[in-house]
């Protein structure tokens, strides 16, 4: 009997301790500490698009766990309607989704692409498997209420009888994607909803969520309801807002309410996606900061298109040039990575763009990173590292047709005198003395350098 009665304790206990953590609100601002670095980590979107399976996001997982994790990598993101149990690549199947909804009108993931998520668990056993890994879980989701909740006028938990129809509107609806309304911010019932589904993803064990459709245009009313239901969850959930381009006179905003946001749409493996981010991000450099990073999009390297939204099943269109230059674009500017195509069929040369040593050094202690210019397709991108002195600097020739030396003035980089140079993806050193500091580049390709003043 005393046994029996100390496992009726410990249990309550138990349920208590949960509760009260479930019950935590953050302070404001302090979701900041949760990404003091640039997050990193793979996104099924690239390569599956709105298809992915369990089994694929567990092999995926379980390649970053052996292979990436020492290096960083630690999110696994499920992207894009997981909760349609018939959706398929090459185009949104808009006419009959068959979607998997709860009594509350929140969207569960669909059994028959996550056989764990049967009898109502949702994605805590798959979260649950990743956590085991040490790494985190994400989640995709759009923005607004399920048009299915509003024709089936659920209620809305933790509210008086407001049902879905009661918060919605037809205004600024997604444009490309009709599964969700907008909901009105102000109605009684709406930060209700938000509240309601991310208890639910905490209770998933959720770490990140991307939501889809905030940027453009710009929906404070709904982030402002996305970051109060965060804050009040009781876990540390990142929030990415996607996809862009937000607008630079949302900076002050989005800088207070997301980890990180998109700034461009999507980034695919095409030459002119990357210069044009490149130009765009220009504007964005006063907002790296921590725990608040620009974001440049998933990182279309490797083999993406296996069920995906563009193209058919390949290895990268880019070059090794090219993509040596978005890789170290995306590190230098301390982006958020994350992985776009499918971990397990990496061949050694895109394992060692995301395994450099001293690129990911330099791309979580980084601080001042400021573009020296962007003209005649040159440009010149330093920071430097506080801990050990390093001044960083990324040269790129984005010119399609003529090779060009790139240089820089050492004077503008704080560097008088003798200095040492290591080139950081080839490990060559060697050392600089002039006063300007050049590197002859091909088209569309890049250098990226650690200097270390003998003063």
């Amino acid at each position: 009997m005393k046994i029996k009665n100390t496992i009726l304790v410990l249990g309550l206990f138990l349920v208590i301790i949960s509760a009260n953590s479930q019950n935590k609100t953050f302070k404001k601002d302090e979701f900041k500490q949760w990404a003091q670095t640039p997050p990193m980590g793979w996104n099924s979107w690239d390569c599956y698009g709105p298809t992915v399976e369990e089994h694929e996001v567990k092999a995926n997982a379980d390649y970053m766990a052996k292979n990436l994790k020492k290096f960083g990598w630690e999110y696994v993101v499920v992207d894009i309607r997981w909760f349609v149990e018939n959706d398929k690549a090459g185009g949104y199947n808009q006419t009959d989704p068959r979607y998997v909804i709860d009594q509350y009108g929140r969207y569960l993931p669909a059994v028959n692409r996550f056989p764990s998520a049967k009898y109502g668990q949702g994605f805590k056993p798959l979260a649950d498997y990743i956590h085991k890994k040490g790494l985190k879980f994400g989640i995709h989701i759009m923005r607004g209420i399920p048009k299915k909740a509003v024709e089936d006028k659920l209620p809305i938990k933790g509210t008086n009888g407001v049902t879905a129809d009661q918060i919605y509107t037809t205004a600024l609806q997604c444009e490309w994607l009709k599964d969700n309304y907008t909901i009105i911010a102000d109605k009684p019932g709406a930060q209700e909803y938000y509240n309601s589904i991310f208890e639910l993803y905490a209770q998933w064990g959720v770490d990140f969520i991307k939501i889809d459709d905030l940027s453009r245009p710009y929906h404070e009313g709904e982030i402002n309801l996305i970051r109060n239901a965060i804050d009040q969850c009781g876990r540390k959930i990142v929030l990415s807002t996607s996809p862009g381009e937000t607008p630079i006179e949302a900076a002050p905003h989005v800088t207070s309410h997301a980890n990180m946001w998109r700034m461009v749409d999507d980034v695919w493996d095409t030459w002119p996606h990357i210069t044009h981010l490149m130009d765009v991000e220009q504007k964005w450099y006063p907002y790296i900061a921590p725990g608040t990073w620009p974001d440049c999009d998933m990182i279309p390297l490797g083999r993406i298109s296996v069920r995906g939204e563009r193209g058919e099943d390949r290895m990268t269109r880019l070059t090794k040039d090219e993509q040596y230059t978005l890789i170290t674009f995306f590190n230098i500017f301390k982006s958020p990575l994350f992985f776009g195509g499918d971990l397990p069929s990496n061949d050694a040369f895109t394992l060692s763009l995301l395994t450099n040593k001293n690129v990911v050094k330099m791309h979580n202690e980084s601080t001042g990173v400021k573009q020296l210019f962007q003209k005649e397709g040159k440009i010149a991108v330093t920071s430097k590292n506080p801990k050990d002195g390093s001044i960083y600097l990324a040269l790129f020739n984005i010119s399609d047709i003529a090779s060009q030396n790139v240089s820089v003035n050492l004077s503008d980089l704080g560097i008088s005198g003798e200095a040492d140079v290591l080139n950081m993806w080839t490990n060559e050193k060697s050392k600089v003395t002039a006063a300007i500091f050049a590197a002859d580049l091909k088209p569309h390709s890049s250098v990226l350098y650690q200097l270390k003043s003998k003063k």
